[in-house]
C-alpha cells in the first residue's frame, strides 16, 4: 500500500523501449506486446502524474519558504527512491511522514499542508490526498469516552489524506487529568494503525510546540519531520499582496503601495503580525472600500476599476 499508483504501464513502456533500442524487439512486435500488457482504460497513473505536477507547480509559486520547499522536495525524492529500491528487491521501509509544523499564523502552514496532500496523492502514498483541519474542540469531548469517539471520527474523515491539528499544544494544556491527553493517546494509536494511508500534522506557534514536545518526549520520535515556517519579510509580504491583486485583476497605485508598506512595517513591529493572512485581509478590505468609493460613478475606465488608491487602504485594522 506504500506505493499506491500503478506504475506497471510506465515500467512496461521503458522495458519495451529498451528492447527496441537494442534491436531485440521489432517495432511491430513491440506494439503487439503493448496491446497485451497495457490496460487502455487505466488512467490512474496519468491522473496521479497530473495531480503531482499541479501540486509541485503550486508549491513553486508560493512566495518565500525556500527551506520548506526544499524539505518537501526531499520527501518527494525519498518516496520515489524507496519505490525504485523496492523494484530492485532492496531493503525498503516506508518512510514515516507524520510532521510538526512550527510557525506564526499566516506563515503558510495550512497552505503547504494542502499542497503536500496532493503531492503525496500524486506519488501514490495517499489514496485521496485531502486535508482535514481540526483544533482542540473538534477532538476533545466533555466526558469520559467522548474524546476518543470524537478523535476517531476526525481520523476517519482524514483517512487517505492529511489530518492537520492546529494549535496542537492546546491538547496538553490541562495536565494529565485533562481530556486532551486522551486525545493525544488516541491520535498516536490511530496514526500507527493507519500509517499506510494517513499523515498526521501537528501545527502551532514555534515556542508552544517546542514546549509541547519537551513535555511529551514520546511524541518527538513519532514525528521525525519538523518544519519551521519563518515570518515573511516586508518584500515577501508585498509580493504576496501583488499575487492576491493580480488574481483579482487589481493593482496598487504608487502611493497605495507606499501606504501598504507603512501598514505592513507597523504590523511587523507586533509579536504576531498575521503575515500572509494580514495581507489578504488588507487587500480584501481595500477592494471593498474601492467599490464603495466608485459605486456612484457611472463612467469608469478599465484602469479606474482596477486601481487601488491610498484612501482604500487607510483607517481601521484588518487583523
Amino acid at each position: 500500500m506504500f506505493w499506491r499508483c500503478d506504475k506497471k504501464r510506465d515500467s512496461t513502456l521503458q522495458h519495451i523501449s529498451t528492447l527496441v533500442t537494442k534491436g531485440e524487439l521489432t517495432p511491430p512486435a513491440a506494439l503487439a506486446s503493448l496491446r497485451q500488457t497495457t490496460d487502455p482504460w487505466d488512467t490512474t497513473a496519468d491522473t496521479n502524474f497530473n495531480i503531482l505536477q499541479q501540486a509541485l507547480a503550486q508549491l513553486d509559486c508560493l512566495v518565500g519558504l525556500s527551506d520548506v520547499k526544499q524539505l518537501v522536495y526531499e520527501i518527494k525524492a525519498l518516496v520515489e527512491i524507496q519505490h525504485r529500491r523496492t523494484k530492485e528487491g532492496l531493503t525498503n521501509e516506508p518512510p514515516v511522514l507524520h510532521m510538526i509544523f512550527k510557525g506564526n499564523p499566516g506563515s503558510g502552514k495550512t497552505t503547504v499542508a494542502r499542497i503536500l496532500g496532493n503531492i503525496l496523492k500524486g506519488l501514490g502514498v495517499l489514496s485521496k490526498g485531502h486535508l482535514i483541519e481540526v483544533e482542540r474542540a473538534d477532538l476533545v469531548g466533555e466526558y469520559i469516552g467522548h474524546t476518543a469517539l470524537k478523535t476517531r471520527e476526525q481520523v476517519k474523515r482524514a483517512l487517505g489524506g492529511i489530518l492537520f491539528v492546529d494549535e496542537a499544544y492546546s491538547l496538553a494544556r490541562g495536565g494529565n487529568k485533562d481530556f486532551g491527553k486522551e486525545s493525544i493517546d488516541c491520535l498516536v494509536k490511530l496514526m500507527e494503525d493507519n500509517r499506510d494511508d494517513l499523515v498526521l500534522i501537528l501545527a502551532g506557534y514555534r515556542d508552544e510546540m517546542d514546549y509541547f514536545l519537551r513535555t511529551n518526549p514520546g511524541l518527538r520520535s513519532r514525528f521525525p519531520i519538523q518544519i519551521d515556517f519563518p515570518d515573511y519579510s516586508l518584500k515577501q509580504l508585498l509580493d504576496i499582496a501583488n499575487v492576491f491583486l493580480l488574481e483579482r485583476d487589481y493593482c496598487l497605485s504608487a502611493a497605495a503601495r507606499e501606504e501598504l508598506c507603512l501598514q505592513l512595517r507597523l504590523a511587523q513591529s507586533l509579536q504576531h503580525s498575521g503575515n500572509a493572512r494580514l495581507v489578504r485581509n488588507l487587500i480584501e478590505r481595500a477592494i471593498r472600500r474601492q467599490a464603495l468609493r466608485l459605486a456612484g460613478n457611472r463612467h469608469l475606465t478599465r484602469k479606474e476599476l482596477m486601481l487601488i488608491e491610498p484612501i482604500d487602504l487607510k483607517g481601521g485594522s484588518a487583523a
